[in-house]
């Protein structure tokens, strides 16, 4: 771990990430099929707007506009060949904007180089071979860090296999990685990767990450269900991450929405904390108003208890994660995650 973010982990108990990059983009006139990663250099001050937003309404930590970033996606766009330089473009725009902040607030605050996954299956599955995918994330890897950032933050990972081969091309930066998965109605990912095995993903590798965590989702109420089981197997040093969507998505004319309101989010938070996170933020359909009002919720809430499943689905909606709507699963064992919860809260 940086002892930048360890000092801002010391220093604030916990540490508040961003909203959504493309939810903004399209706000700001980003159309469907369109590269987001483009903007960086095209229109590098609507990505600052957005970066000072979410600085603005309380980040400690901005994600760069690059989680499609490696050369598999950007050939989508026929843009493969510009990976360096999108990705150069997309932390030195973060960089720009947070260092402008800082100056003008004397706040720290932390650059986090954004790296999604490729879009391609691993072997045996499809034809990605570990070799193919560390030189695809190296190369997105080593630009970001070439831009400015201050870590890596690998997401929205399914694949185990993939998220390590990110993890190991992350090592050669020497930066701190995150590293969080995204977990569906069965409580796996999409290739059955579970949340309680998250904490071990770096296990034999050279490197492993400062940080582990979900992301993406069903809902905030799905996404706290895995941050439960995350931090239940996590040693109690280890920095878990929470960064749900803003509610739960919906298809409404033609288009996909979130209902998650400022006061849900601002709730998702409160219980982010108290179940374990250490780093909590909004991911698809949070914007800087979502993120203002989990500033606001952390800011005034002293750390409690780890909530119950029931308390979460009172808050936020009862967790799918049985594939039947309404039914909770899986027993705690909530004398061990309170013992695991305390000594997780001490200094150190």
């Amino acid at each position: 771990m940086s002892a930048f973010l360890n000092e801002l982990l010391t220093e604030r108990g916990c540490l508040l990430a961003d909203g959504a990059m493309g939810t903004s983009l399209f706000a700001l006139g980003l159309e469907t099929g369109d590269c987001p990663e483009l903007w960086n250099l095209e229109h590098p001050e609507r990505v600052r707007s957005v970066h000072r937003d979410y600085l603005e309404a309380g980040s400690d930590i901005i994600l760069t506009n690059s989680f499609g970033g490696t050369r598999f996606r950007l050939d989508l766009h026929a843009f493969g060949e510009r990976c360096g330089a999108l990705n150069e473009a997309a932390a030195g725009v973060a960089r720009a904007e947070a260092d402008s902040y800082m100056a003008e607030t004397g706040r720290r605050v932390l650059v986090a180089g954004s790296v999604g996954p490729t879009g391609e299956l691993m072997q045996p599955l499809g034809m990605l071979t570990d070799e193919t995918a560390k030189a695809a994330f190296r190369e997105q890897i080593e630009a970001l860090a070439r831009g400015g950032a201050d870590l890596i933050w690998i997401e929205t990972m399914s694949a185990p296999e993939e998220a390590r081969a990110a993890i190991e091309a992350a090592g050669a930066t020497s930066l701190p990685i995150v590293c969080t998965m995204t977990f569906d109605t069965n409580r796996r990912t999409m290739m059955g990767y579970r949340p309680e095995d998250l904490p071990n993903i770096g296990e034999g590798l050279a490197v492993t990450p400062s940080a582990v965590g979900a992301n993406c989702g069903i809902g905030p109420s799905e996404l706290l269900d895995s941050v439960l089981e995350i931090a239940s197997a996590s040693d109690p040093r280890t920095i878990v991450v929470a960064k749900g969507n803003c509610g739960v998505p919906r298809y409404v004319d033609g288009h996909i929405r979130y209902d998650g309101s400022p006061a849900i989010m601002a709730d998702y938070a409160r219980l982010a904390r108290d179940a374990g996170a250490r780093i909590i933020g909004g991911c698809c359909g949070s914007t800087a108003e979502h993120v203002r009002a989990m500033a606001e919720a952390l800011k005034s809430h002293p750390l409690g208890e780890e909530p119950s499943r029931e308390v979460i689905a009172d808050a936020l909606g009862k967790p799918w994660n049985s594939g039947v709507p309404g039914e909770l699963s899986l027993e705690a064992d909530d004398g061990v995650r309170r013992r695991r919860r305390r000594a997780r809260a001490r200094p150190g």
